[in-house]
């Protein structure tokens, strides 16, 4: 995977084969930061990524200046590799492992972005938990906002707080405010 913008643009991070994650793509990903470019001020954002896996959406959003960021991950071996990436590259990255459910049932931080990205054969009534959880707990900041990654075969616009959807090729994002 590679950071495709701000102070390690173009650095390529090597995660190894057997963690069980799927990184989202560099066209998706730069469709994503494109649009969040022109609604934050990274610097002044704090940000939770959830079902984190290799890590990828942290770094972008540490490389592009946000000082706080969450990792939350139940795989051991995901949070150590961003732990020794993060560390390696002196970055500002919390990895947490835990259950990201039981995450946001004890968590009560505030953040202006919580991006999510799931497994992609989450069933629906799971993708409604997150929903639901993040939005009851309060844990989103006034402007702010959360994003779900999932695929194009999943319709996340019956989800209370849906906003709006965008694609690219095969990977979505969802908007709920």
């Amino acid at each position: 995977m590679r950071i495709i913008s701000g102070l390690f643009k173009g650095r390529r991070v090597r995660a190894p084969k057997k963690l069980p994650s799927r990184p989202t793509t560099d066209m998706a990903k730069e469709g994503l930061f494109n649009i969040l470019n022109n609604k934050y001020d990274f610097q002044d954002i704090e940000v939770l990524d959830l079902f984190s896996g290799t890590g990828n959406i942290s770094y972008e959003f540490c490389s592009r200046g946000v000082k706080l960021i969450q990792s939350v991950d139940k795989d051991r071996r995901c949070v150590e590799f961003i732990k020794k990436t993060a560390k390696d590259l002196n970055m500002s990255i919390q990895a947490i492992e835990a259950n990201v459910y039981s995450f946001l049932q004890k968590n009560n931080g505030k953040f202006d972005i919580i991006f999510a990205d799931p497994p992609y054969k989450m069933e629906l009534e799971n993708f409604e938990k997150l929903i639901y959880l993040i939005f009851k707990n309060k844990l989103i900041n006034e402007n702010g906002i959360c994003i779900i990654e999932h695929s194009k075969y999943k319709d996340l616009s019956k989800i209370d707080n849906f906003k709006e959807i965008k694609c690219y090729s095969g990977n979505c994002f969802s908007f709920f405010k």
